[in-house]
């Protein structure tokens, strides 16, 4: 393994009775770098941070944290893991300084350090002022922050991070992503799993998850490009009318509701913008306009959910 990759996985596939959560999932994440596990509930997401961390043991596959093999090493490559939960699992009666030099104790830090590292955390989260509070007094988005403060007590190279942001409101949810940008630039590697799509844009890389499986992946940017010039927004009341006959012109692929629009994926544009707005106006339908617009992650992943052959038109979630 290259020095600079903190976490690998080949072929890991997990199985609970005859269902795959994970299915042959295969990625490397580089010292620096980012990479958001994204897709909707059930796609397997929460299975495959509990695997890395080695709360679960894989069916098969490989997992190398920081140079060691999970599970064989799991005890190693747990010094090097911060772990984030989905729910709030800090103790909730503790203050905050009190879980942290807690989890300073488990990680057999020395008295001294553990002072220190506690308020260089406090201030990092911007916590100081409440280290007096009981953890469950918190609200949602200072929890996660004590949560993210927690797992960092031991300094380690990977942070899993699952799904960080749920349930917190979005000063909240910006103040946590600038938290994970300074890390970054401390060399860590985090693994983040979402199931928004403006969070994407956040990472180096995306990997799409569906039913267990890594649709693709690559930079966001990059996985947009291969929608170019193939997305046109419509705007038009009733909508849902507009949507049936915009469907039917031979030359559109799919369309999905965007907010209060609706994006057309065509196969080329001038011909739908020709022949679609005629269609719609001698059907007695108002159109505001349709035109060319850049494609967006929720664009791409609705395009490899009909590959499976699951596209329903239905939104993929997004937070505000």
């Amino acid at each position: 393994m290259a020095a600079n990759i903190l976490l690998e996985t080949e072929n890991l596939v997990r199985t609970f009775g005859p269902t795959r959560a994970v299915d042959g999932l295969s990625f490397q994440i580089r010292a620096g770098e980012m990479v958001g596990l994204v897709g909707p509930d059930g796609a397997g997401k929460t299975t495959a941070i509990r695997l890395l961390c080695g709360a679960l043991q894989p069916t098969r596959g490989m997992i190398r944290v920081a140079g060691y093999q999970v599970p064989a090493q799991v005890e190693k490559a747990r010094e090097e893991i911060g772990y984030l939960a989905q729910r709030f699992s800090l103790y909730g009666d503790l203050t905050v300084k009190e879980n942290l030099d807690f989890f300073g104790e488990v990680f057999d830090i020395p008295g001294a350090e553990r002072e220190q590292r506690s308020q260089e955390l406090l201030r990092f989260a911007g916590l100081s002022e409440f280290q007096n509070r009981p953890a469950a007094a918190l609200s949602g988005g200072m929890q996660k922050k004590l949560g993210l403060a927690c797992a960092l007590v031991h300094r380690p190279k990977v942070l899993l991070l699952d799904e960080p942001t749920g349930g917190v409101d979005p000063v909240a949810r910006q103040e946590f992503w600038h938290l994970l940008i300074g890390l970054l630039r401390e060399g860590s590697a985090v693994l983040v799993s979402t199931p928004y799509m403006d969070e994407a844009m956040r990472f180096h890389r995306v990997i799409f998850m569906n039913h267990g499986r890594a649709l693709t992946q690559d930079a966001p940017r990059a996985l947009m490009a291969r929608l170019s010039g193939r997305i046109l927004e419509l705007a038009a009341e009733p909508q849902m009318t507009a949507r049936d006959i915009a469907v039917q012109d031979p030359e559109v692929e799919d369309v999905h509701s965007f907010g209060g629009y609706l994006h057309l994926r065509v196969s080329s544009a001038d011909g739908p913008m020709k022949r679609i707005p005629e269609k719609l106006a001698s059907a007695g339908i108002s159109v505001t306009h349709l035109i060319p617009v850049a494609p967006t992650l929720e664009d791409v992943f609705i395009q490899l959910l009909e590959t499976e052959g699951e596209g329903n038109g239905n939104p993929i979630p997004s937070a505000a």
